[in-house]
C-alpha cells in the first residue's frame, strides 16, 4: 500500500494574521492559483 502525502498550506490564513499585513482579494486569488499549480491539496484561507 502506498502512502499519500497531503500538502496543507496556510499562507493565506497566516498572512492575514500577521501584524500590519493584509492582502487584497486579487492578491489572495493570485496566491491560491499559484498554490493550485503547485498541486497543494488543501489551502486554508480566511
Amino acid at each position: 500500500m502506498k502512502e499519500k502525502l497531503v500538502i496543507f498550506d496556510t499562507t493565506l490564513r497566516d498572512g492575514e494574521q500577521s501584524p500590519g499585513a493584509s492582502m487584497t482579494q486579487e492578491e489572495k486569488i493570485r496566491i491560491a492559483r499559484q498554490l493550485e499549480k503547485m498541486k497543494v491539496d488543501v489551502i486554508e484561507a480566511v
